[in-house]
């Protein structure tokens, strides 16, 4: 569980993140949506380390991670997996040798015993038979699933998942959608997803927060959300004319049933 308490971060006198308090669970996908510029890239940063919060707690499992040196950090970045928008692979890296580097930098494993490792991954999210192609040689859904093999490989507690299905077709996301939700069921991880994919959103959100203009405007599950009254929230999920006729039909047919 991540637990965030109160954090604040500005820059150059300005506050972007405005006393966001929340709760990350274990076991769910839990996703960040907003508007561009509500400040949710800037949350998963402070998340990470790659930003230093202005004031407030992050607490990985009741650890302040703010309050760790740089070394402790170090360490506690061993327990992350992160998935980056653009799948970030090396390109002059086969796909094995991608999904072991984590393996080979941070591991105390044999070479066997790393391959093993880095096999079994491949064959989690059903990419076996592709270890010795290059990026470039395969589908851009394929180098997603290539960057979440590399993402567990070190078996972490914490994934981080930065826009996992952008640039991908409807169908493909939807596979990258069902493998990190049962990969985060399976391995009991707290799994983190900031998105724009209201499929996602809809599909897999079991803990979503809402942020607008920098503070937590809203926070639950999808199933909650066509029934919500918060009219940011709604403005910003039913964006298309076609989803808010869907949400008026859906909220017409709920009242006339009762």
């Amino acid at each position: 569980m991540i637990e965030v308490r109160n954090l604040y971060k500005s820059f150059d006198e300005k506050d972007v993140l405005k006393g966001i308090s929340t709760v990350f669970e274990d076991g769910k996908t839990n996703l960040i949506i907003g508007q561009s510029g509500s400040g949710k890239t800037v949350l998963m940063k402070n998340l990470v380390g790659l930003l230093e919060p202005t004031s407030g707690q992050i607490l990985y499992d009741d650890r302040d991670f703010v309050k760790m040196t740089k070394k402790e950090k170090v360490m506690m970045r061993r327990e992350m997996g992160m998935i980056f928008q653009s799948a970030a692979l090396f390109d002059s890296l086969t796909v094995l040798e991608n999904v072991m580097f984590p393996l080979d930098m941070f591991s105390s494993m044999t070479l066997r015993e790393r391959t093993k490792r880095a096999m079994d991954c491949l064959d989690r999210v059903n990419l076996v038979g592709a270890e010795q192609k290059y990026p470039g040689e395969i589908s851009g859904g394929m180098q997603k699933r290539v960057a979440i093999a590399r993402a567990i490989a070190l078996n972490p507690k914490y994934l981080f998942c930065d826009e996992p299905n952008s640039g991908l077709d409807p169908k493909t996301s939807l596979v990258i959608d069902e493998l990190l939700h049962s990969i985060t069921r399976e391995f009991n991880m707290t799994t983190i997803i900031n998105t724009h994919d209201m499929n996602s959103v809809m599909g897999i959100g079991e803990n979503i927060i809402f942020i607008y203009e920098g503070h937590k405007e809203w926070q639950g599950v999808s199933a909650d959300i066509m029934g919500s009254t918060n009219k940011r929230l709604t403005d910003f999920i039913f964006a298309s004319d076609l989803l808010k006729e869907m949400r008026q039909a859906i909220v017409h047919e709920t009242i006339q049933k009762k």
